[in-house]
């Protein structure tokens, strides 16, 4: 769609990436929540989108790309000759920036229950582009998580389709030219 100008334009892209942003920042913070409340947040995103009033379905996982966004988006903002403090925005970068973490302990507690330490344990990443069927991994949150766990020793594949070989990348270069399982 044509706008007036190109700050117009680059306000829609701001404007879609925040909302997806910030509205996976809730389906993961909820995941927190109704974990520990017992509840699986799955069926809890089939069951709102079953109501017909404007939900849109965002679904938890272990971050979202790009981890980094915070001093891009206030970059464009100053850019613009304008202070303007974004909370909202940066709590949302917060809670997705965390949850490799919390994957981490959701790991390390699974294993746990089976009498396994993560060190020494077979560890299957099953993705690493920061969306489904797309072979653009740049600062995917799956390279924190395999960072985190190969701290802790754990045996490491991945698996993606769509990513047979990892390339480098500016903030997980050591990863580079490791292969997809087949």
């Amino acid at each position: 769609m044509p706008v007036s100008s190109c700050r117009v334009a680059e306000g829609t892209k701001l404007l879609e990436n925040i909302f997806r942003r910030v509205n996976i920042a809730l389906v993961n913070e909820l995941k927190i929540v109704y974990n520990s409340m017992g509840v699986d947040i799955w069926e809890v995103i089939e069951a709102a989108k079953t109501k017909p009033f404007g939900f849109m379905p965002f679904y938890p996982g272990p971050g979202l790309w790009p981890l980094y966004p915070d001093r891009s988006i206030l970059s464009h903002v100053e850019g613009a000759g304008v202070w303007q403090h974004t909370r909202l925005i940066e709590l949302a970068g917060e809670i997705n920036t965390a949850m490799p973490e919390y994957v981490l302990h959701g790991v390390a507690d699974a294993l746990n229950t089976r009498n396994k330490a993560v060190k020494g344990s077979r560890v299957l990443i099953l993705g690493l582009a920061y969306m489904p069927k797309v072979d653009d991994e740049r600062e995917s949150p799956s390279y924190v998580l395999i960072d985190l766990l190969s701290e802790r020793s754990a045996e490491l594949e991945y698996y993606n389709p769509y990513l047979p070989v990892i390339k480098p990348t500016r903030h997980h270069p050591h990863s580079a030219g490791k292969k997809s399982m087949e």
